[in-house]
């Protein structure tokens, strides 16, 4: 069973990557906006909790978060390992998962960076759409939307953008990242479990850098790409 963080900015790669691994190896991704919608109308105390914080338009701390991961974990169901997608962000946030999953047996194993160029990142992501039924993510330019309006993966006909999948919000996002999260690449770094792969590789290349550090192939702190996806 192995447990994992994936790390990268907005436009990365990694719920595509999440999904991958679910879908290939039946690990669990643990994705918190996921969580805190589910817990919303859970009707469970942890559930009452969440939604009466986001009733009020304020944001969900860490405690809640935690436990809402801690209730996760005690649940079961952990198949071939936690994919952990959006937590932690900071560094507070890396110091209480830590905690939880010494406290719980766990472990983290690896720390997957899907490390990428900005402003190459910035032309990927605007003009992206995603199937709203299976995720399959699609791009104007690079990956446009099949002729016949279906999903190549699941069929389905309606497709969701985001409001800010464009240059400029891209990159105030991108600035709240560095200035949040990207202490957590030195952090992990530190403990020996930061592994990095290129995000911008293509899809089933970086599928094969982050399947490498999984069975072993690649090994050592923030590992170069792998020959899979830097070769």
């Amino acid at each position: 069973m192995t447990d994992i963080i994936l790390l990268g900015p907005p436009g990365a790669g990694k719920g595509t990557q999440a999904r991958r691994l679910v879908e290939e190896r039946g690990m669990v991704q643990l994705s918190t906006g996921d969580m805190l919608r589910e817990a919303r109308t859970s009707g469970t105390e942890m559930g009452r909790k969440v939604a009466e914080v986001m009733d009020k338009g304020h944001l969900v701390t860490d405690e809640i978060v935690i436990g809402l991961i801690r209730e996760r974990i005690a649940a079961g169901g952990a198949g071939a390992g936690f994919i952990f997608d959006g937590f932690p962000r900071t560094l507070a946030q890396a110091d209480a998962l830590g905690a939880l999953m010494d406290e719980t047996g766990r472990a983290i194993d690896h720390v997957i960076e899907m490390a990428v160029d900005d402003e190459v990142l910035v032309e990927r992501v605007s003009g992206r759409s995603t199937c709203a039924t299976c995720g399959e993510v699609y791009h104007d330019r690079t990956r446009p939307i099949p002729g016949d309006g279906r999903c190549v993966n699941c069929g389905g006909t309606t497709f969701t953008r985001r409001g800010d999948d464009n240059a400029d919000s891209l990159r105030v996002r991108l600035l709240a990242y560095y200035k949040q999260t990207s202490p957590l690449v030195g952090y992990y770094y530190a403990k020996g479990l930061l592994r990095r792969v290129d995000g911008l590789a293509a899809i089933a290349d970086v599928a094969a850098a982050v399947a490498a550090i999984l069975d072993g192939a690649a090994d050592g702190p923030a590992a170069a790409e792998t020959e899979a996806a830097g070769a």
